[in-house]
């Protein structure tokens, strides 16, 4: 269950004026918060926020003017507060939800949050399991390049774009649209996007049925005159797709969907391909990210741009330009001949398509894949899908569990041992490594000239990725990349508070 589960939500007026506003954000420093962060403050809104520990992009949101306190405490809620925006991981006995709940003070999560900013603007919303974060980065970069001055909110770094989000002087404003706990249900979009849908999320989801139909209900809310881009080669995907209200074009690589990329052509796991719309071949082009998923990816993106108004002939120039976004096979550095790879996949789908496009990319002798699963309640349900996700790796480790949203567990749970186990019995190799230093020192010390090292998980495994870079480089006396805690200025981080957690 997440953490705000059960949380009253109380009534936002419909007619805001963002200037006029102080808003508080509780867990700012996740992705999404921390971009929606910035559109306020950029919408004349008095911002502030709290995270329990410090962040990549913190230094930025100082530079915006925003207040950021590290740990949580009821002081830290400004007099004058009109409303706060609780991350779906804060739990109600948080002292500032507190706080904010005996004030008066209207509480809403994130999602709410996006809802709003969404009435102010067209809408174009990025749903599905897989490929979110690219895809809504993607749209962005399109809609850029097409003139079009969109708002965006990423759940990802991207540096092309400047960062998670932006104040666009256009109509649109592009955001990821997250299936946990239903929060895409929150958004009324103008358009929107159902890239995939797979079981995942099952601590708020009974069954992939139930999955299916939430993603029903969200087609449902796409506006009558908009447009749903779905993915055609996905059967639960139409399935959701057939509730809207709204025009429907399909994508994908089979005969019979509205929008297909033909003639595919891999040159070091970057893809060339033709777009054929309803019979007619009218765009060729190139991606530099690899992946047959990241086709599927700009075919969504491609469609939404073109939706809005963009020609073309304009989208196939901008996309061989794109570059991805921050942890999606996110090269981190290369030294002793030993390349290191970063990726947010933690899920067996993402793992799986993730190793075949890191090998087709970098072609290694060895694939080390170094996964650290997210959630014990998803390790657990998707376990068999788990096992089976890694034939193309050489060498697995897996470290304990990242628990994220999961703080009370009664007694140790032992689902990375059992992963491990079901790896080994499915004929691979693979070790369990409890901490990240260990993982850390073993792949330091067995490593080889021509090994790939990929960096798995949606948790804190890429601090793995940026130490092995600092060893490898280091015995090559090569500089080593800028790493996350890099961005964080030396000295302190004024205006930024610190507190006791």
């Amino acid at each position: 269950m997440p953490a705000t589960e059960g949380a009253k939500v109380e009534c936002v007026p419909e007619t805001r004026v963002w200037s006029e506003m102080r808003v508080h954000m509780i867990g700012i420093g996740g992705c999404g918060m921390s971009g929606a962060a910035v559109l306020l403050r950029r919408l004349g809104a008095t911002v502030s926020g709290s995270d329990r520990a410090t962040f990549d992009g913190l230094a930025s949101l100082v530079r915006e003017g925003i207040r950021v306190s590290i740990g949580h405490r009821e002081t830290q809620l400004d007099p004058g507060t009109t409303l706060v925006v609780a991350s779906a991981a804060i739990p109600t006995e948080n002292p500032e939800f507190v706080a904010a709940r005996q004030a008066g003070i209207p509480i809403v999560k994130y999602a709410h949050l996006l809802g709003l900013l969404m009435k102010d603007r067209k809408g174009v919303a990025i749903a599905g399991t897989h490929g979110k974060s690219t895809t809504t980065a993607m749209s962005a970069f399109l809609f850029r390049a097409a003139g079009l001055q969109p708002s965006f909110v990423v759940g990802a770094r991207c540096d092309q774009l400047g960062g998670h989000s932006d104040l666009g002087a256009g109509p649109y404003l592009i955001a990821e649209s997250c299936e946990f706990d239903r929060s895409f249900l929150h958004l009324t979009p103008h358009s929107a996007v159902i890239l995939n849908i797979e079981a995942d999320h099952l601590d708020c989801y009974r069954d992939v049925d139930e999955i299916v139909e939430a993603f029903a209900r969200f087609s449902e809310r796409v506006h009558p005159a908009g447009l749903l881009v779905c993915n055609g080669d996905d059967p639960r995907a139409l399935v959701a797709a057939h509730r809207a209200q709204a025009q429907v074009a399909t994508f994908g690589f089979s005969p019979g969907v509205d929008w297909r990329a033909v003639k595919l052509r891999g040159n070091l796991g970057r893809v060339s391909f033709k777009v054929v719309h309803k019979g007619n071949t009218v765009l060729a082009t190139r991606l530099s990210i690899p992946g047959k998923y990241n086709v599927a990816n700009a075919l969504a993106a491609l469609i939404l741009a073109h939706h809005a108004g963009a020609d073309l002939e304009t989208l196939g120039q901008a996309l061989p330009l794109f570059m991805g976004v921050h942890r999606r096979l996110t090269w981190r550095g290369e030294g002793s001949g030993i390349v290191i790879v970063d990726d947010y996949a933690h899920h067996p789908t993402e793992i799986r398509v993730t190793i075949e496009a890191a090998r087709s990319r970098y072609r290694p002798k060895r694939t080390w894949v170094v996964f650290q699963p997210h959630q014990y309640s998803r390790t657990r349900s998707l376990m068999n899908e788990f096992a089976e996700s890694f034939d193309q790796a050489d060498e697995i480790i897996v470290p304990q569990v990242y628990g994220a949203r999961e703080t009370d567990l009664g007694c140790p749970d032992r689902a990375a041992e059992e992963l491990v186990d079901r790896i080994c019995r499915n004929g691979r190799r693979a070790s369990f490594l409890a901490t990240l230093n260990s993982v850390t020192e073993h792949v330091h010390r067995h490593a080889r000239e021509g090994d790939l090292v990929l960096t798995m998980g949606a948790g804190d495994v890429w601090k793995v990725a940026d130490e092995l870079v600092e060893c490898f480089c280091r015995s090559d006396s090569m500089p080593r990349p800028a790493r996350a805690a890099d961005l964080v200025p030396a000295g302190g981080l004024c205006p930024v508070s610190v507190s006791a957690a």
